[in-house]
């Protein structure tokens, strides 16, 4: 967390800190040129990966989707559909209130260790984050980037206070500070901070630093869950 001592020890209450999300067009036209290049590599490269992991989940459940989308909040507080490989049972939005007392994580984020709603192929596409492949198609579509804050739940948002907003001003990533930083071993108020300290330092360099590092935490796959 290199920064976060430094943002911290300010003598300013938190809830009052901004920040502001800087406006680099060089950098904007690279972001987007790496995410629409990337996205498309990817898809290529890990087609056979995707074709295989679609036949498996409809092999365990033949009546249920392939893919589930949800409702997250982007750039701004804009509401897309996110797309992911069904990694759980096909209710599993109906059993999320009687889970939350097991909830694993702090704040407005449910993270859940053993959640009895993965399926047997979801436990491993969610422990190698095949399930995440899918958000390329958001890349491409604009609505996410290869780097930037995990977009949030709606429900999420609204337990937010101003200062956690702040990680709605720029467009979410499929992986991002957090996910290199400790992902599940870390609660939801160092993400906000990895997320904010991101935002702030964002760069070219930076993102491809991510973009390896995330390359890395994948082979070890040691903090999903």
């Amino acid at each position: 967390m290199s920064n976060l001592a430094n943002h911290n020890s300010v003598d300013v209450p938190r809830e009052n800190v901004t920040i502001k999300a800087e406006k680099n067009i060089l950098y904007y036209v690279f972001k987007r040129t790496l995410d629409i290049i990337g996205a498309l590599v990817g898809v290529i490269i890990l087609s056979f990966i995707l074709l295989i992991v679609a036949i498996l989940i409809k092999l365990e459940d033949p009546k249920g989707p392939i893919f589930f989308s949800q409702k997250r909040v982007g750039k701004d507080g804009k509401e897309f559909r996110m797309y992911k490989f069904r990694s759980m049972v096909t209710d599993a939005e109906s059993k999320f209130e009687e889970l939350l007392k097991y909830n694993e994580v702090e704040g407005a984020m449910f993270k859940m260790k053993d959640d009895p709603r993965i399926t047997g192929i979801g436990k491993f596409i969610r422990k190698t984050s095949i399930d995440e492949l899918p958000q390329l198609w958001n890349v491409l579509k604009g609505d996410m980037s290869l780097v930037g804050p995990r977009p949030p739940l709606p429900r999420e948002v609204d337990q937010y206070t101003s200062y956690h907003k702040q990680r709605l001003l720029v467009t979410p990533g499929c992986t991002g500070l957090w996910q290199v930083s400790g992902r599940s071993n870390l609660g939801f108020e160092e993400m906000v901070e990895l997320d904010l300290d991101y935002i702030r330092t964002r760069s070219i360099l930076n993102d491809l630093k991510i973009i390896f590092k995330t390359c890395i935490v994948l082979l070890r796959n040691d903090d999903a869950f």
